[in-house]
């Protein structure tokens, strides 16, 4: 094998190996957003923060907007860390909040 044969069957072998790495590295990328992780804590798109919350997405955008939820942009996409939407629910949302008014341990006043 001459020198320059050597040299482009290294240079092929480089490409090869470099494109490998490549896809490595994207299908790295998709399981990361896959799996929805941020620094190890869950992370939760707008359809997962709508369904539990029980909103639209324009009540959720106004949450966002105001800076009563916060939220992270990764990929051009919006998710909320799962600590931050139950920290949200414990803050705005009463437990067992009875909408109806009736409250067995108040006696009806006239």
């Amino acid at each position: 094998m001459t020198d320059k044969e050597l040299i482009t069957w290294m240079q092929n072998w480089f490409e090869c190996f470099m494109a490998r790495f490549d896809r490595l590295d994207k299908h790295l990328e998709k399981m990361a957003i896959k799996e929805k992780l941020l620094e190890g804590e869950r992370l939760l798109d707008n359809q997962d923060v709508c369904q539990m919350l029980n909103v639209s997405k324009r009540t959720l955008q106004r949450y966002r907007s105001s800076g009563e939820l916060p939220y992270q942009m990764l990929y051009h996409k919006t998710f909320y860390r799962e600590s931050d939407v139950e920290a949200f629910i414990k803050a705005n949302f009463a437990k067992g909040d009875d909408t109806d008014g009736d409250n067995p341990e108040e006696p009806d006043v006239p």
